[in-house]
């Protein structure tokens, strides 16, 4: 089994406040908009975050599975996914398969999950499936709204659509991250995307929050993508990571092999970018404070 190199340079020490807390942080990774780096940045940060020591859930809700595949487990071989959690209510537990990462669980998305958003309409509590489930693992089910104690992190893989599935993921978390492609198009997807939280917050999540913004694709050879990595934190300032995801060949290599980049080439710019956004995750005082002495 694959393992993370052990000279992964993140913290394995979080902050104080959260050392106290045993639920779990749960993040939704959404962007309606494809081909932005949304499932690339939830397999990569899940698994920098698996090599500082953490415990890690990866849940796969986009019909595609490509988080699935890209972390190396064969959807066909697994008989209880995120689709069985949803639909069928099955217990989430008997979802959870171990990957190649150590620290890193899965919960995959099967092939009947791309007719999920059809059947949630018929089925009661339609937009609160995901977080019903997250809350049978707790102590006190009938008064947590899910915390997973057994996990430091659980990271939702959102479809490139804002349907049911994405809503129940807004609906289960704690707070969105969204990978913002460096591209003017992309910008006007980010705009409705904070429209609908917005939304979600007001009707079904008030402690709803955007976790991050985080630049992908970035080209520092291409003007543009200096330029839009500007104007968004001009507009949105420190709710946009410092760290940001470069282009880089290795990072579209990884997923073909079954591996998460950090496992094909750590070194590579792509690999480390990632280790940077799971330290200022972790650390995200700390990081507020260096900035400010810089």
């Amino acid at each position: 089994m694959a393992e993370v190199p052990a000279t992964a340079d993140i913290p394995a020490d979080i902050p104080e406040e959260s050392v106290a807390s045993k639920a779990a942080r749960i993040i939704a990774v959404a962007n309606q908009k494809g081909g932005v780096g949304k499932t690339t940045t939830a397999i990569n940060l899940s698994t920098a975050l698996a090599a500082a020591g953490k415990r890690v859930l990866l849940f796969d809700l986009d019909p595609q599975g490509n988080a699935s595949t890209g972390i190396g487990i064969d959807r066909d071989a697994v008989a209880s996914g995120s689709y069985e959690v949803l639909i069928d209510g099955a217990p989430l537990n008997d979802a959870i398969v171990g990957t190649a990462v150590p620290g890193l669980d899965l919960i995959a998305a099967s092939q009947d999950l791309a007719g999920a958003e059809l059947e949630l309409v018929e089925l009661e509590r339609r937009e609160f499936r995901l977080r019903d489930a997250f809350a049978a693992l707790s102590p006190n089910p009938e008064t947590d709204s899910g915390n997973l104690p057994q996990y430091d992190y659980v990271l939702i893989d959102c479809p490139p659509a804002l349907g049911l599935l994405t809503l129940n993921a807004f609906t289960a978390a704690n707070s969105v991250l969204v990978p913002l492609q460096c591209e003017y198009l992309a910008l006007e997807g980010l705009s409705a995307l904070v429209r609908t939280i917005d939304r979600i917050q007001r009707a079904f999540n008030p402690g709803l929050a955007i976790e991050g913004i985080l630049l992908t694709m970035y080209d520092s050879r291409n003007r543009l993508s200096t330029l839009v990595a500007e104007d968004v934190r001009e507009y949105f300032g420190d709710v946009v990571y410092q760290a940001v995801i470069p282009r880089n060949v290795r990072v579209s290599e990884a997923p073909s092999h079954g591996k998460p980049v950090l496992l094909y080439d750590y070194r590579c710019p792509g690999s480390q970018a990632y280790i940077r956004l799971a330290r200022e995750i972790l650390h995200p005082k700390k990081m507020e404070k260096g900035k400010s002495n810089e």
